[in-house]
């Protein structure tokens, strides 16, 4: 971490080991030694971050942190393909789970009926669907990811809509998933353009859970 930290070339293998035991082997142990070990650098990122003015106001410190690692947590458990290859991916992947958390919680706070959707610069844009609001976030989810295409895609949604991240911070929070930026633009692009087209479906299926 001392090496990391002041940007010089390190053996990843210890670190690595803890994140492959904890996530792969879903060690108890691993998970306590993961979070002492990192616990310190989220912290500061947590300090760093540009809305921890706001974030402050809403929930401790602490909380936030937390919330980082069960969101890391709850990845680990969700896609067991995943794994990285460097100390630097497996920390920008958490520090994107602590993004989503703040972001998560202001949302909620600040606009609690507000649900994320495409960028209104987009030219697939559709007002009509944004005007919506509806109040079961996780069905939407549910309905949204059942549209998209491959893991991928639903992966991209994820960050972009649940975590709030631009194409720049994904391919900074997560490097080994996407190639460059031009590649996540394409593919949320695909993304808009399929929401778009089924936003009928969309509406018609979230009407039958009101």
């Amino acid at each position: 971490m001392s090496n990391y930290c002041r940007g010089e070339v390190g053996d990843d293998c210890y670190a690595l080991e803890i994140f492959r035991r904890a996530m792969k082997l879903h060690d108890p142990q691993a998970w306590d030694a993961l979070q002492q070990c990192f616990s310190g650098i989220v912290h500061t990122w947590m300090r760093r971050h540009s809305k921890r003015e706001r974030a402050y106001a809403l929930d401790s410190e602490e909380n936030y942190v937390a919330q980082a690692f069960t969101r890391f947590w709850q990845a680990s458990v969700n896609n067991s393909e995943l794994k990285f290859t460097s100390l630097a991916s497996a920390l920008n992947y958490l520090r994107a789970s602590l993004n989503g958390a703040i972001m998560d919680t202001l949302r909620v706070y600040i606009h609690p009926n507000e649900v994320p959707l495409p960028d209104v610069n987009d030219p697939t844009y559709n007002y009509d669907l944004a005007a919506e609001e509806p109040e079961d976030y996780e069905e939407l989810w549910r309905v949204v990811r059942s549209l998209l295409s491959g893991e991928r895609e639903i992966r991209l949604a994820y960050l972009h809509f649940h975590c709030g991240l631009k194409a720049r911070e994904i391919i900074q929070f997560c490097p080994d998933e996407f190639n460059d930026v031009q590649e996540v633009y394409r593919l949320r692009h695909n993304i808009f353009k399929r929401l778009t087209r089924n936003s009928d479906q969309i509406r018609w299926r979230l009407s039958c859970i009101a």
